[in-house]
């Protein structure tokens, strides 16, 4: 029986993302199919993974659109389940004038944290390379008991761990409850990609080096990329800390998968490369060079197409951003535009 590259678990969701305004003057709100794992995951099947989904939707019509959108993607979904009772879980995006997010979910509760532990498919994740995860799916029960079941069976299986907190302050009961289950995923995974300002919210400073040199002596943490929006990212693994630039855009529409695209191709480049288990060094400064370079040209592209999970960047669109040296043709739904936007470095 085949394998996986990557076995993702977590929420699929509708994000509600503006998109122009009606002639009475209302905004007019698009139903793209999202959430982090299966952006990831859309990500890497388009690179060429073998990818597969674990979570729970509505059993409605946007449950049958995210069905449909992930299966589309090429992502196996027979680990996706079903509540009759409880819908899929909405989220609305508002954009900022410079493309960034503020979010307002509709989950109280929402079908993707009834997931429970007996409806885990076992045999999905033992057959995973990787297995990847966020936070959003131990926010509340059931599905926290279905994340940690689920993790066990990787860590036994040998499934190397990736861990994206994906942290969404609101969907917390408080700030603690979110650092404890951060804790959690931190103290078992073997890959971390964090956010700049979640290593702010977990050690409450704003030297990021110094940050994650707390969060790695605590947590015994292998392999760490922070990704600094504007500033870039960087990756900190054995002894060895590097920073590559970002591909900044004038033409930004949204920042919604940004980080998600970065997770994907740096989990691809790993896959593509080897991965070292905890203690082996195996990754140059120059693999943490290109790594960098190639997820930071992909979370800069889809930030000029709106939405994430159905326009993922392809290998050749990414190839060609860094060929042009942060140059960046505008691409709508995979397809180059005529006009060219120059980016600059910081």
């Amino acid at each position: 029986m085949a394998g996986y590259d990557v076995v993702a678990l977590g929420e699929l969701l509708i994000d509600f993302t503006e998109n122009g305004r009606s002639p009475q003057g209302n905004p007019l709100l698009e139903a793209n199919p999202g959430g982090a794992p299966c952006n990831v995951l859309a990500m890497l099947s388009g690179l060429g993974k073998r990818t597969a989904f674990i979570g729970k939707i509505g059993k409605d019509a946007f449950g049958r659109q995210l069905r449909e959108a992930v299966q589309s993607c090429g992502i196996n979904v027979s680990g996706l389940a079903e509540d009759e009772a409880v819908p899929t879980t909405l989220a609305f995006v508002h954009t900022q004038p410079d493309g960034d997010r503020e979010f307002s979910f509709y989950r109280d509760p929402g079908a993707d944290r009834m997931l429970r532990r007996e409806e885990i498919p076992e045999e999905l994740i033992k057959r995973a390379k990787i297995f990847h995860f966020g936070t959003l799916s131990s926010t509340h029960e059931p599905a926290r008991e279905a994340t940690r079941y689920a993790l066990e069976i990787a860590r036994k299986s040998g499934c190397v761990l990736s861990f994206d907190p994906n942290l969404r302050e609101p969907l917390w009961d408080s700030p603690e409850d979110a650092r404890r289950e951060i804790g959690y995923g931190l103290g078992v995974c073997d890959i971390l990609k964090i956010s700049d300002n979640e290593v702010e919210f977990l050690t409450g400073t704003t030297d990021y080096e110094k940050g994650v040199a707390q969060l790695r002596e605590k947590y015994r943490l292998p392999l760490v990329f922070v990704t600094l929006g504007k500033a870039g990212s960087m990756a900190f693994y054995g002894d060895l800390t590097v920073k590559e630039d970002p591909f900044l855009q004038e033409c930004t529409v949204e920042t919604t998968g940004a980080g998600d695209t970065f997770a994907a191709c740096a989990l691809n480049y790993l896959l593509e490369h080897g991965i070292g288990r905890p203690g082996e060094v195996i990754l140059t400064e120059t693999n943490l060079r290109e790594l960098l370079t190639f997820a930071n040209a992909g979370s800069s592209l889809i930030t000029t197409r709106k939405g994430a999970l159905k326009v993922m960047p392809t290998r050749a669109e990414i190839e060609a951003l860094i060929r042009r040296g942060r140059v960046c043709p505008v691409s709508e739904n995979g397809g180059f535009l005529k006009n060219v936007c120059t980016n600059r470095n910081i």
